[in-house]
């Protein structure tokens, strides 16, 4: 059985996320407790109990993200184990975790870059005024023409019709001021810490490379399809740049579902929280499948369909 893993980001936290997992999987449980273990915290105390403030912290969150997308994965292998994995990609912070389920590096070299680069972007929050910006319905190079009016930048291109612009406070109120001018039929405000993927993030992205360069990284024995490019990086230079200029650029995630279809791959499995991939996969292209896996129940169906 072929799949392709896709992993999520930020945004997709949910408290509770992983408690049943851990509750029902000792090969779940061991992962978390190696998390907890290798942060000297206990993230899973945040991820079980909340309270939701904390989750969501970048800090915090992106860590969860990628613990709780690697233990589903743990699980799944044990469970079907004819299970082939072809190629893997993630949504912004996800294209950590799915350079991890991918052998580009181990589970804690992974999650100690996460730790830092969610540490790096909450610490650039903090000190510019960013926010983000949800385009609903316009036409793409509508959006960019915006963008450039407003002087902020275009963040996610997540779905046909679903763009995300990022940066300064004022130029994001611009852009709602301008947007219905522009035929966009809804800008909805996204209610996050500040502005990622934009030049605001600069200060994070330099401080990631720095991490980066000192990481133990290896060609992934899959191709992982990177959000900065929306194609396939094997080496780990271009995995390193890539993985930095994700940072401030913006996340191709349509084209680089786009290209793992023309590539022929059918079946999509989605590891996190809630199933935002496989809702934007259903308006990028309606012929493929997508399981989504959030939780014990969606993981003991997901392996009924696979086996």
């Amino acid at each position: 059985m072929n799949a392709v893993l896709l992993f999520a980001g930020q945004g997709a936290q949910k408290v509770g996320m992983g408690k049943d997992l851990a509750e029902a999987y000792p090969a779940a449980r061991a992962l978390f407790d190696q998390a907890d273990a290798a942060l000297g915290y206990s993230l899973t105390n945040i991820m079980f109990q909340g309270p939701m403030e904390e989750l969501t912290k970048t800090s915090r969150c992106q860590p969860a993200l990628y613990a709780h997308g690697l233990a589903i994965l743990e699980v799944l292998k044990s469970k079907v184990p004819t299970l082939n994995i072809t190629a893997t990609a993630g949504l912004s912070l996800g294209e950590f975790t799915a350079h991890a389920a991918a052998g580009t590096f181990d589970f804690a070299t992974g999650l100690n870059l996460v730790f830092q680069r969610g540490s790096f972007m909450e610490e650039a929050c903090e000190n510019t005024q960013g926010t983000m910006l949800a385009m609903i319905g316009g036409d793409e190079s509508a959006v960019r023409e915006l963008a450039k009016e407003c002087d902020v930048d275009v963040a996610n291109l997540n779905a046909p019709g679903q763009i995300v612009l990022s940066g300064s406070a004022d130029g994001i109120e611009s852009a709602i001021t301008k947007s219905k001018d522009k035929g966009i039929k809804r800008a909805i405000p996204l209610p996050v810490a500040g502005a990622y993927h934009s030049r605001l993030m600069k200060s994070a992205q330099d401080k990631l490379a720095a991490a980066l360069a000192a990481a133990p990284i290896q060609s992934p024995r899959v191709p992982v399809v990177c959000n900065f490019e929306a194609r396939p990086v094997a080496t780990p230079e271009e995995i390193r740049s890539t993985l930095t200029s994700q940072v401030t650029g913006s996340v191709r995630w349509v084209e680089s579902m786009q290209h793992l279809i023309a590539a022929g791959h059918t079946l999509f499995i989605e590891l996190g929280p809630d199933a935002t991939l496989g809702g934007l996969m259903g308006k990028i292209d309606k012929t493929v499948k997508v399981i989504s896996i959030k939780d014990a129940a969606s993981l003991d169906a997901a392996v009924a369909q696979l086996q």
